[in-house]
């Protein structure tokens, strides 16, 4: 099986999340919400596999979610 990365990162100056992938070139997608991003990146991951040419059936999508902060406000 094939696992596909997707970083999700918060954007604060436009306060939504966002993802890419260097796996999933095209994979560029915005929410809100980090669980509608996940819902949103799960059923496009297929649709872009496979026009690459690759079988989504044998693929797996590893999420990472990163929040920079800073310490000081």
């Amino acid at each position: 099986m094939n696992e596909y990365a997707i970083l999700l990162t918060w954007d604060d100056e436009a306060q939504v999340w966002y993802c890419t992938s260097e796996d999933i070139p095209g994979l560029i997608l915005e929410s809100g919400s980090l669980d509608a991003l996940v819902e949103r990146a799960r059923h496009a991951a297929p649709e872009l596999l496979e026009f690459m040419g690759l079988d989504p059936a044998n693929a797996s999508l590893s999420f990472k979610a990163e929040h920079r902060a800073p310490v000081f406000v």
